[in-house]
């Protein structure tokens, strides 16, 4: 039987569309099945740069949302750069696939809000120019978008490589029938032939108002860095998804005894918080938050929903036990015992609701 899951939850979950087939295939048959709609959306993400003493490209991606006949969302289906394993390297890009790339954060909001992602590559650029009072240049099959100084802004380029097979689910938050709405999902995916990829992960979004305590939120931080191994042993984390992380040094230490917000916040600045670690707390720091939540990140990759909503069931009595008044103590040194405390913990939870 299927976990009852009481807590509101954004899911994000990697999915690879069969070979001849892409993330529109899958739009375009949840929208047919509801009587909905699909609507071209932009993706933002970064990968690194091969330009020497440029970090990281920012990108903007072909990514679409799934609209019910009332105009509520059912799901947004998206790119991930993570997700490598059986690309063909040496496939061009199918017709209508490309990319958008920049590398300053504010020019890219620019262009995601100037580019029309229902365009066609050699237009998309042309509203982002007309700002500038410039046109885009064809390069091969690239366009280059430069600022009157000869800067460039942006490039426009085929998306190789069979990058539209790559397919995360992006739910909106559900605050009930999680198992239901995630199958609404899940069963056509597998229907049309989806796969979990090798490096595929669940990423789970909690709201994030009941750990804005420091003690709930120095509690959050003890579960995932001191029971680091133990809990991604018990959700059986995939070794092969990329960009987790242990939690920051600092701000692990800045726990000890009974740390205030400010020592929290300070703490995880000098740390380097990012998103890319085992729990993404950024916006729980952050002055404007985009969405007010903790993201897990260690749940791994799956396409049956009893799977995804067992283990989200047990990640959420593990956050309750994180709001109980006492500190989360220390782990067994031994993996199997500490395994079976954090079970105890969920017992704990689940027998204080």
């Amino acid at each position: 039987m299927t976990a009852r899951l009481r807590r509101r939850i954004g899911f994000e979950i990697e999915l690879m569309a069969p070979r001849g087939a892409s993330r529109r295939s899958l739009a375009d048959d949840l929208a047919a099945r509801c009587g909905g709609r699909v609507r071209p959306v932009w993706h933002r993400d970064s990968e690194p740069s091969l330009v020497p003493g440029l970090g990281k490209f920012l990108n903007l991606t072909l990514g679409f949302a799934v609209d019910r006949p009332d105009g509520s969302p059912l799901c947004t289906l998206v790119d991930d750069i993570t997700l490598l394993d059986g690309l063909d390297q040496r496939t061009p890009a199918r017709p209508g696939w490309y990319r958008v790339l920049s590398d300053e954060p504010r020019l890219l909001s620019l262009l995601a809000e100037q580019c029309d992602p229902a365009g066609q590559l050699e237009t998309v650029l042309d509203g982002a120019a007309s700002l500038w009072g410039t046109k885009p240049e064809r390069i091969g099959d690239v366009f280059r978008l430069d600022d009157p100084d000869g800067g460039t802004i942006a490039l426009a380029a085929p998306a190789g490589s069979e990058r539209e097979r790559p397919c995360e689910i992006v739910t909106p938050p559900l605050a009930a029938g999680h198992a239901e709405a995630l199958e609404e999902l899940l069963g056509p995916a597998r229907e049309l032939g989806f796969t979990v990829p090798s490096e595929a992960a669940v990423h789970l979004h909690f709201d994030g108002a009941s750990f804005r305590g420091p003690l709930a939120l120095a509690n959050v931080i003890r579960l995932f860095a001191g029971w680091r191994e133990p809990l991604r042993a018990l959700l059986q984390t995939n070794p092969a998804c990329r960009r987790l992380a242990p939690l920051p040094g600092p701000l692990v230490a800045a726990t000890a005894g009974r740390p205030g917000w400010d020592e929290l916040r300070a703490a995880a600045k000098e740390g380097g918080l990012t998103k890319f670690f085992d729990i993404n707390l950024t916006q729980l720091f952050a002055e404007h938050p985009i969405r007010d939540t903790i993201e897990i990140r260690i749940l791994p990759g799956a396409i049956e929903t009893a799977q995804i909503v067992d283990r989200a069931a047990l990640v959420e009595l593990l956050l309750e036990r994180c709001l109980f008044s006492s500190s989360l103590p220390e782990p067994d040194p031994d993996p199997a015992e500490a395994v079976e405390q954090l079970m105890h913990f969920a017992a704990e939870a689940l027998a204080r609701r």
